[in-house]
């Protein structure tokens, strides 16, 4: 099975087994194909005397550590094929990662996006509410992981509204209008989790004590980037998901985990609270000590993997992330395939999800 057949599959169907047959052809071809490509990635790889050789398994496969982005240009095309460069979130003082795109890799993660997405929400387009200011997407050349995150999930938008201004106040009135405008119809909201917990939760929190209340129990939201600072003032998963349910009728909410490194390959969360790999990717946990992989439920260092970057070598990439494979093809959503939980950040790793680092800044 090729790359592009993946595209015509369901993305939950492929049991473990066979998607690791796949995905270890796929990742031992972009390992040689950036080996070939990029010359800082070709030093690393040959500083650790990796062979030249396919791997017989795609464990075996020699991962980057995701901070090295901050610290070199990698990428593996000319600089005339570059048409998009995304920014990681950082605060201020830190670095930032650069990630390179051409069409083909910007293409095909907008691609392996919606059939991730469209999995849980369906396939038709809905009016959008994003939980965010229209600022954040002014450069579309050079933009951050937030605002990609959000003109990334734009594409399931039929009509787009920004639910806060500049200055992340809530927008009432254009908020009423438009909720007036699609009454019964079936609204998406986007947005980054302590934005929506800060800025939206609390303001339609206290607007309802005035008497005010919104009706939203026709939405479904989206939301990532981070729980550090929601999980210091105690807002679990629970918490948040029940309040929005209290404050506004929310019923359907997902959780997602991704990062700018390997923007279009994320992992929504399902029903019963799981993050799933989709056929595009997979996620090992290693232990801290020696690397090696994590029995399930055991918690360990998140490595991430992507059969999408072909324009910068981030296929295959260690996080500064904790967390647990819950289980493989039995969850009981149904979906085929790993599920996991993320712990969190790593002790004395940067900040650097967009939920995170924003709330970083933020002062109550």
């Amino acid at each position: 099975m090729t790359f592009e057949e993946l595209f015509l599959l369901p993305t939950y169907s492929m049991a473990q087994p066979e998607k690791e047959k796949i995905l270890t052809r796929r990742l031992n071809t972009l390992t040689e194909f950036h080996r070939m490509n990029c010359p800082e990635y070709s030093k690393i790889l040959e500083c650790f005397d990796v062979p030249a050789e396919p791997m017989q398994d795609y464990r075996m496969l020699p991962f980057l550590p995701v901070r090295l982005f901050k610290e070199l240009s990698l990428k593996s095309v000319p600089d005339d094929a570059v048409v998009k460069t995304v920014t990681s979130s950082g605060t201020s003082g830190q670095s930032v990662s650069r990630i390179f795109l051409d069409r083909v890799t910007s293409a095909n993660q907008q691609r392996a996006m919606v059939r991730i997405v469209s999995d849980f929400i369906g396939t038709g387009r809905m009016p959008m509410i994003v939980i965010d200011c229209p600022g954040v997407v002014k450069d579309r050349n050079m933009f951050s992981a937030r605002g990609a995150g959000i003109l990334g999930f734009s594409i399931f938008g039929a009509k787009r509204m920004f639910a806060l201004d500049d200055k992340m106040r809530l927008n009432v009135d254009e908020l009423r209008d438009f909720l007036s405008c699609f009454h019964g119809q079936r609204i998406l909201l986007f947005g980054f989790t302590f934005m929506v917990w800060q800025h939206f939760y609390r303001e339609l929190l206290r607007l309802r004590e005035q008497g005010i209340v919104f009706d939203l129990s026709d939405g479904v939201l989206i939301h990532g980037g981070g729980w550090k600072k929601l999980a210091a003032d105690a807002v679990t998963s629970d918490v948040f998901k029940n309040s929005l349910r209290e404050v506004c009728g929310l019923e359907q909410i997902h959780d997602y985990y991704g990062m700018a490194e390997q923007t279009g390959c994320i992992y929504m969360e399902c029903e019963f609270g799981h993050l799933h790999a989709s056929i595009f990717s997979d996620v090992i946990a290693r232990r801290p000590l020696d690397f090696s992989e994590c029995a399930i439920g055991e918690p360990g260092i998140l490595q991430v993997m992507s059969s999408i970057p072909e324009s910068y070598p981030g296929h295959n990439l260690l996080t500064e992330d904790e967390g647990v494979v819950l289980g493989v093809d039995d969850c009981p959503c149904g979906r085929k395939g790993k599920y996991f939980k993320v712990l969190g950040r790593l002790k004395d790793a940067e900040i650097r999800g967009c939920s995170d680092t924003y709330a970083e800044r933020f002062k109550d």
